[in-house]
């Protein structure tokens, strides 16, 4: 379900779909993405709404996607036996996301 929150970085309300919640000393922080701006951020439980119904109607500027069969790497040093392997990784690295957005630009 996509909400509206107030985001403090873009100084604006927007709509965003809720990934996780997380509970804090002093409340809870909800994870959310940004549909419009293809963003991720936190804000308190106190910046969410509900979305009025006429907006819920218009699609979406940004989407969720994946690169096809692409999987994250990384370097993985061995500082015993003095080498270094491309191998697998959780995830991407932000050299890797910066590297990428320049080539998209």
């Amino acid at each position: 379900q996509v909400y509206v929150v107030f985001s403090e970085e873009l100084k604006c309300w927007c709509r965003a779909l809720v990934e996780s919640v997380r509970c804090q000393a002093d409340g809870y922080q909800l994870s959310c993405f940004l549909v419009d701006h293809a963003k991720y951020c936190f804000v308190p439980s106190e910046s969410i709404r509900v979305l009025p119904r006429a907006f819920a109607k218009i699609p979406h500027r940004a989407k969720k996607c994946r690169l096809h069969c692409t999987k994250p790497l990384t370097l993985h040093i061995d500082y015993c036996e003095n080498t270094a392997k491309i191998g697998p990784a959780k995830r991407w690295d932000t050299a890797a996301i910066q590297h990428f957005r320049k080539l998209l630009e």
